[in-house]
C-alpha cells in the first residue's frame, strides 16, 4: 500500500527533528569542562611537537611525538568540521517540544542528559514532577 504525501511529510518531519535534537546532544556530550579547545591553541601545540620532533634523536620518542601529532591533526580537523554551538542550540529549540509531546520524553529527562534548564525554557518545555 503506498503512503499518501501527508504521511511522506510527516515522517520526513519526523527525521529532521531527530537530526537535529541528536546534533545538539552529541555536541553537548562532546564538550568538556574547562577553557575551550580552539583551532588556535590546537595549532600552537602541533607547532610545539613539530620543533621537538625536529630536535629530538631518540627513537621512542620520535614515535610518541609522531603519534601526538597525528592526534592533534585529527582534533584540529574535526573542530572544521563541527558546527556552532549556538546552531545546534537554535535547532533543538526549534523542535524540542514537539518531538518530547510525540515521544513522551520529560522535562527531568532533558536534564538528565545535560540539557541546560533555560535551553529548555526557550524550547517551550516546562518543568514537571514526571520522572
Amino acid at each position: 500500500m503506498a503512503m499518501s504525501k501527508e504521511h511522506k511529510e510527516a515522517l520526513a518531519e519526523g527525521r529532521r527533528q531527530a537530526r537535529a535534537i541528536k546534533a545538539y546532544l552529541s555536541a553537548l556530550r562532546s564538550r568538556r569542562p574547562g577553557r575551550p579547545v580552539t583551532r588556535e591553541s590546537l595549532q600552537a601545540r602541533l607547532a610545539r611537537i613539530n620543533d621537538q620532533l625536529a630536535s629530538t634523536t631518540d627513537p621512542l620518542e620520535s614515535v610518541t611525538l609522531t603519534q601526538a601529532k597525528l592526534d592533534l591533526e585529527a582534533q584540529i580537523a574535526r573542530i572544521g568540521e563541527s558546527e556552532n554551538l549556538a546552531e545546534l542550540e537554535a535547532g533543538f529549540i526549534q523542535y524540542a517540544k514537539e518531538y518530547s509531546e510525540r515521544k513522551g520524553i520529560s522535562y527531568t529527562a532533558w536534564r538528565q542528559v545535560g540539557v541546560p534548564a533555560a535551553v529548555l525554557r526557550k524550547a517551550g518545555i516546562k518543568e514537571t514532577r514526571r520522572r
